[in-house]
Formats: C-alpha cells, structure tokens, sequence
C-alpha cells in the first residue's frame, strides 16, 4: 500500500474534531552500486527498477543500457552492477540531487542535439492530465508527479522526492527503447541546475513544469540546449531558451 490512514485533529473556525488523514507511505530505499557505492534516500516502494536506470544515467554513472549489467530488487534494497567507466573518471558527478548531504559540481554539460517540437496547446493540456493522474498527490498532498511524453504514450510516476520522480519516468522511458531525443519531461517541481542536468544526460530536449526555473537551472539549459517551459498554468506559461521548440 502507497497510503495510510493516521489521526489527526481537524480545527477550523476555532472548532476542533477527530478524524483520519490519508498519507503517502515513503520507505528508506538504499541503492548499492558495485557492492561499493551506497546511496540511502527517502522514496515510495515503487518503480524502483525504472528509478535505478534513471539514477544511473542522471547521475552521470552510465551512458548507455549496455553500461548496466545488473539490477536486482529486493524489497527497499536495490542492487546494480555497472561497467565503472564512467566512475574511474572525473566527470562523473554523485548525487547532485544531494542524496548522502552533500551535493557535488557539476562539472562538464553536453548539448543536447534535437529538432523536437510541440505545441504549446499540448503543454498546457498535459499539466492538466498530469494533475490528473496523480493519485497519491490527490489523496495526500504529500508527493511529486512527473511525466515523460513520447509519440502517444504518457507515462506519470509519483514520488515524495522530486528526484525520484524524475528519475522513474526517465528510467521508464530507457527501459521501454523511447527515443529520448523526441521526448519531454513534466512534471511539478522547480527546475534549478540538478534537475536540468538530468535532461542533458539522458538527451531529453524539453523540461516543462508548473513551477519556476532558477537562474542555476536556466544556465545549465543555455549550456545543455535545454529548452525550460516554466509557469505552466491554465492558459500560461514562460519559455526560456531555443524557444523555436515550441509552437504557438
């Protein structure tokens, strides 16, 4: 189960009452990396293969499917064996979303080549449906949901963290032979420079949310050929970078 049931006191108008609120049920989800890299992070048991492919790319530690030789799920624990290529180098980057408490450079960014384009009716159709299907968000108010949009299919992940969020529907999208280059990531949430790194990696053009991007973020855009879709509300939104990605 994704939800709980706790007590609560409701108070409103200065009146008081017992009740039951429904919350999201987050577990510690430990991924361990060549027996030797450990990362522990706050997440929902779910889609944790699709989360671990994600992590892997977004976290610089591989850069193709045929860099992962293993991963085995067992409960909240995650096991994945890598070609450490990438790790003996410098240019990979751990944690940038800060998991372990500390949050490295990011050291090198490669543009992301793609023609992709959608129209700004799509967009602002698809925060909605996003909305939509967040099931946990609906009940709790307690996750982030995101979406990754390739050709016709819409796939949404939910997660307390983010991150993971991100992660799971980026790893979803490597693990079904989506051609990330033709596909765009939404989802609820802010977009400073550790989430726009993400895109570059994975080779994703569009980064579309309801929120705001950080100035971190849009500079790793600019370097990454990311286009930034921002403030995507009702029949709004900013575009920041290459904005001939999207059509008006």
């Amino acid at each position: 189960m994704k939800i709980e049931e706790i007590d609560a006191i409701h108070y409103k108008n200065g009146d008081t009452e017992n009740a039951k609120e429904k919350v999201v049920k987050d577990e510690t989800i430990t991924l361990t990396i060549n027996g030797d890299i450990s990362r522990s992070l706050s997440a929902i048991e779910d889609s944790l293969e699709e989360f671990t492919v994600g992590y892997l790319f977004n976290e610089n530690m591989v850069n193709s499917m045929d860099s992962i030789k293993e991963i085995k799920v067992e409960g909240s624990q995650i096991y994945a064996e890598i070609d450490d290529t990438l790790l003996k180098t410098n240019e990979t980057v751990l944690c940038s979303d800060s998991a372990g408490g500390w949050r490295s450079k990011i050291k090198t960014v490669n543009p992301v080549e793609s023609d992709f384009q959608v129209k700004v009716e799509e967009l602002i159709a698809r925060i909605e449906e996003l909305k939509d299907n967040a099931e946990i968000w609906q009940a709790t108010g307690g996750t982030h949901v995101a979406g990754i949009v390739y050709k016709d299919q819409f796939i949404v992940k939910e997660d307390v963290s983010r991150h993971v969020a991100v992660d799971k529907v980026i790893g979803y999208g490597l693990l079904h032979d989506f051609d990330l280059s033709n596909s765009y990531v939404i989802y609820s949430g802010r977009m400073p420079a550790d989430m726009v790194i993400k895109m570059t990696r994975a080779g994703v053009p569009i980064l579309a949310s309801n929120a705001a991007p950080a100035n971190s973020g849009y500079n790793i855009a600019k370097k990454g050929n990311i286009t930034l879709v921002g403030f995507l509300r009702g029949q709004r939104c900013n575009i920041y970078n290459n904005q001939n990605r999207v059509i008006f």
